[in-house]
């Protein structure tokens, strides 16, 4: 179902229009064009068949890129007009890095926090409330909504997802009633903050809206999840799962390692919004801070251990004095390594493969079907629709490079649509996919889409509520304009 967007990529190519490409030669007739297609188009065949042949996401883009890159400068150089290949891919290159670097840095901390036990932490507390199955379906719903907004929406989706597979264990009915509820919570939470996706990070980036102005998709992100997820509570059993008993105790400098994440926030924003600098610099200097703090953490280490030792011994508290001889010292880079390389290196092959379609000219002529003749609102709604079948990275790329001419109250339903569209199926976002493999028999494909018309309902609400809410910004037009 992802090729959907490649065939109407395909279907515009063939239109009799003539258009002008990105680069200095049209190749989108050409058979280096058509080839650069034809390879993007298998590249995401084995991106989709992921779960099946257990081939990672990242490998088939990053080839395609390689060659698709190759052949247009080849082609280039056949034209005598060598070195311009060259200067677009480095455009294209310095774009990705920003954002790589800042999702680098969000990562690391998320990992850092998660060796620290902190989301152990809140699983247990859950557990130990004994909360009904409804009551864990609204609180797991509701804090995968607000975690999502800086977490990324997989992280937070498997959070919540082991919470209810350790208090439901067996059921199933309720476990993928729930893990469809995480996914739409989690998406929708993403989506009016530019640390909760990709997407809204990229638009942020790019300049075209504010950080403040992302908070006018709270209300739309809010109906997005309500709606489905009021309907789906009436088919919640009012009954309380076996009592659970689990212990969890926070390593040491774990609320001090999300002060520093949360300063760590606060530092891109200032850098961004104060100082016309991009918010990467003050992610990258947030990394610095946390490695000062884990230098702290090392050195003080066996300090800190003789104390707790002590303290057990004078108790007799044996199990604790074993479990204090097998702490580790906190290493940053080696939260640095547990990043998500496959989903960094996944969005490195997007973002050069489309950023290549688009040299050759293709993004020129889905700008001119989707925008030029028709309503952009209706264009926004339906690429929302798309990225539940293919990423909303490449969506969203597409549009940022595509630059429609189109007023700012757009700019923010594409970042509404794009953030939140993915949850209509299971393999349309992160968080789906993770939790497939997660709750393996309990959370499906099936099992998801049999809520879906509830979740488009949710979808179509959210999306006019931001048209009547927003009505004003459909008057501006924004400076990329």
């Amino acid at each position: 179902m992802k090729q959907w967007l490649l065939w109407l990529i395909v279907g515009v190519v063939f239109t009799p229009a003539a258009y002008a490409a990105t680069g200095e030669l049209d190749l989108t007739r050409s058979a280096v064009g058509i080839s650069a297609l034809v390879l993007f188009a298998l590249a995401y065949l084995l991106v989709m068949a992921e779960e099946k042949i257990h081939l990672r996401k990242s490998k088939p883009v990053l080839v395609a890129a390689g060659i698709i890159w190759a052949l247009v400068a080849w082609r280039y150089m056949q034209d005598g007009i060598p070195g311009v290949t060259a200067d677009a891919f480095r455009h294209t290159l310095l774009e990705f890095a920003e954002l790589m670097l800042f999702l680098l840095v969000a990562m690391t901390y998320i990992n850092a926090l998660e060796e620290r036990r902190l989301f152990d932490a809140l699983r247990a507390w859950m557990i130990r409330k004994g909360f009904s199955y409804r009551s864990l379906f609204w609180i797991s719903g509701v804090l995968a909504f607000f975690i999502s907004s800086f977490a990324n929406n997989m992280t937070t989706a498997m959070l919540m997802c082991a919470v209810v597979m350790k208090v439901a264990e067996g059921d199933k009915r309720f476990i993928n009633l729930t893990c469809v509820n995480i996914v739409i919570a989690a998406n929708a939470g993403g989506a009016f903050i530019p640390f909760g996706d990709i997407t809204t990070l990229m638009v942020w980036q790019a300049g075209i809206i504010t950080f403040n102005e992302f908070f006018t998709l709270f209300l739309p992100a809010v109906v997005n999840y309500l709606v489905p997820a009021i309907i789906m509570s009436f088919f919640v059993e009012r009954r309380y799962p076996a009592a659970l008993q689990e212990d969890v105790e926070l390593k040491r400098g774990a609320l001090r390692i999300m002060t520093l994440f949360l300063a760590t926030i606060a530092l891109a924003v200032l850098y961004h919004s104060w100082l016309d600098l991009p918010p990467v610099l003050g992610m990258m200097t947030g990394l610095g801070l946390l490695q000062f703090f884990g230098f702290f953490l090392r050195k003080t280490l066996p300090g800190s251990l003789a104390r707790k030792r002590a303290m057990a011994e004078r108790q007799g508290d044996m199990e604790r004095i074993r479990s204090l001889g097998q702490i580790v010292p906190f290493d940053v880079f080696s939260r640095i390594a547990r990043a998500e390389w496959d989903t960094l290196l996944f969005f490195y092959g997007v973002v050069m493969c489309v950023g290549g379609l688009g040299y050759i000219g293709y993004l020129e002529l889905l700008s001119t079907t989707l925008y030029g003749n028709g309503n952009p609102t209706v264009a926004n709604v339906v690429l929302g629709l798309m990225s539940s079948v293919i990423d909303n990275i490449p969506v969203m790329f597409a549009v940022l490079t595509m630059q429609p001419d189109m007023a700012h109250g757009q700019w923010l339903l594409i970042t509404l649509t794009a953030g939140v569209g993915g949850s209509l199926l299971s393999i349309g976002s992160a968080a789906g996919v993770a939790l497939m493999g997660q709750a393996r028999g309990y959370y499906t494909f099936v099992g998801h889409l049999k809520w879906a018309p509830v979740i488009l309902l949710g979808y179509f609400a959210s999306v006019a509520v931001h048209l009547w809410l927003n009505a004003a910004s459909f008057a501006e037009y924004s400076l990329v304009s």
